[in-house]
């Protein structure tokens, strides 16, 4: 059986591109050629592997703005490296905040079909404005009541189906 990564017969997930597989989160995430990877890895509607280099400082926001949540948003759990079925594929949110209530009905499913109450993104130099732009619409249509998208110097912008906000609604502080 052909598996993304090596089979019995040591042929590579080469061999299931060449039948026109499309790939799936759950292959991405136990693929041992993915693993320790310095990338973000998300999927396209149509399976493609789409990768994002991060750096130390991306990585030190994570943690800022998802203690920041923490502090600040009571009860709930913050979520680093949030998986989300989108209608382009999978997205990784790098901090979600996900309520109680949301907990309770999907747990911990990866990727989750809905979006978190509240997705972060950080920019970094590779990302587009357009792409940046669709993962709001993207996270907001499957039911984010904020989308935050933070710069490389932590300064954020908030965003609900309203547009741009001047200050967070979810989090009063």
């Amino acid at each position: 059986m052909t598996r993304w990564g090596l089979n019995d017969y040591g042929i590579g997930y080469l061999n299931s591109l060449q039948k026109g597989k499309i790939m799936e989160w759950v292959e991405v995430i136990h693929n041992p050629f993915l693993k320790d990877l310095p990338f973000k890895i998300e999927l396209n509607k149509w399976g493609k592997i789409l990768m994002s280099p991060v750096s130390n400082n991306h990585g030190r926001l994570q943690y800022e703005v998802g203690s920041f949540i923490d502090k600040h948003r009571g009860s709930g759990k913050v979520i680093m490296e949030c998986s989300i079925e989108t209608n382009d594929g999978v997205k990784v949110a790098d901090v979600a905040w996900a309520s109680d209530e949301f907990i309770e009905k999907y747990g911990y499913d990866t990727p989750y079909p809905r979006a978190p109450e509240i997705c972060v993104e950080i920019t970094s130099p590779s990302n587009s404005k357009g792409e940046i732009e669709e993962k709001i619409l993207l996270y907001l249509a499957r039911g984010a009541l904020e989308v935050w998208i933070l710069n490389e110097t932590g300064e954020r912008k908030y965003f609900s189906y309203e547009g741009e906000l001047e200050h967070s609604l979810e989090i009063q502080h």
